[in-house]
């Protein structure tokens, strides 16, 4: 059986060596699906506003699309993460930063974040489901389904203001945040007040929310008196990804494989979640872009390994499991990974 380690995210040498072999960006599908969600948020941003100004109501169907659209908007944010949307390193990023302004996303607070989950993933700064002792629970309760409904999201676009504040307050604040114990509290803990003190992303990060502000103040001047579908096709999409955050990591225990779950799912859906029922495989090889994962999933299953295994069942099942509540606090949640 293959094991990562569970706090790194890295796969054996050899499987990510195998997994690696003859695997490149897929340009042509990423750049299609570039212009697809740009088109998508122009529709959003501008075209419904301009259909609903002339009287055409029916234009409010088309919600729906862009709700649906929202996993693939995220999935390219996400392969920027990790350096995989594009091969230049400076389209890559800038890529990815233009995608998070159209979500309205600080892209270097998200990547910051979403690089500290997979390195320190289950701990217990990040187990937003386990209900962490000591705690009032119907406080934990409330705020866990909050963050499920939209908070998540919200908390993300918040995140903007922080590099408005004075460096010593926004240190406090997310040392307040994220001090919640475990083996690695004090790096993790380090990291995000080095993170905060940084004078170039908070820079960047004033920059970004002066472009979303634009974009976002010029769509709602558009909209004009039907402002409240735009708002509402924002706080949809919130909740999509707000809901698609941690489910794959949902009542997972410490000691599993990449302390993550994979998922069934129809073929016609994989590409518009861009392969996010596969989360489990994305963690252990988190350098493979995300065309990747069907085949290594394939070759892994005829090596029978134990990363291929589909523990969480249906990913809509999935998404909708969350709302059992939360979970009580793992054995091993302040001990460490039970795995090396």
């Amino acid at each position: 059986m293959n094991r990562a380690n569970p706090v790194s995210g890295r796969a054996p040498d050899r499987l990510q060596g195998d997994a690696r072999a003859g695997i490149d960006i897929g340009v042509p599908v990423n750049v299609a699906l570039i212009a697809l969600v740009v088109l998508v948020a122009a529709i959003e941003l501008v075209g419904i506003a301009l259909l609903l100004r002339h009287t055409c109501t029916a234009a409010l169907a088309l919600i729906v699309p862009i709700v649906l659209l929202t996993p693939t908007h995220w999935g390219l944010i996400h392969e920027a993460i990790h350096g995989q949307l594009l091969p230049a390193r400076a389209a890559n990023e800038n890529t990815g930063r233009a995608l998070s302004i159209l979500l309205a996303l600080p892209f270097d607070a998200v990547r910051f974040g979403h690089l500290m989950h997979h390195r320190f993933t289950r701990e217990p700064y990040d187990q937003p489901d386990v209900h962490q002792p000591g705690k009032r629970r119907w406080l934990m309760r409330l705020r866990y389904f909050v963050m499920l409904c939209g908070g998540f999201y919200l908390t993300e676009v918040l995140t903007h203001c922080a590099a408005f504040l004075p460096v010593r307050l926004t240190q406090r604040l997310l040392g307040d945040s994220f001090n919640a114990g475990g083996e690695y509290s004090d790096e993790i803990h380090r990291r995000f007040i080095d993170f905060a003190a940084s004078e170039r992303r908070r820079k960047q990060i004033r920059r970004d929310f002066a472009a979303t502000v634009v974009i976002y103040g010029a769509a709602f001047a558009l909209y004009g008196r039907w402002w409240p579908v735009l708002l509402l096709t924002c706080y949809l999409r919130g909740v999509w990804i707000s809901l698609a955050d941690n489910m794959p990591h949902y009542g997972v225990e410490l000691d599993q494989p990449g302390r993550a779950r994979n998922f069934t799912l129809a073929p016609a859906w994989r590409t518009v979640v861009m392969n996010h029922h596969l989360h489990c495989l994305h963690h252990l090889h988190p350098t493979l872009p995300w065309s990747a994962l069907p085949r290594l999933a394939a070759n892994a299953q005829d090596a029978d390994d134990a990363s291929t295994m589909i523990d969480g069942g249906g990913y809509f099942s999935g998404l909708l499991r969350q709302f059992r509540g939360l979970n009580h606090s793992s054995s091993n949640a302040s001990t460490g990974a039970a795995s090396r």
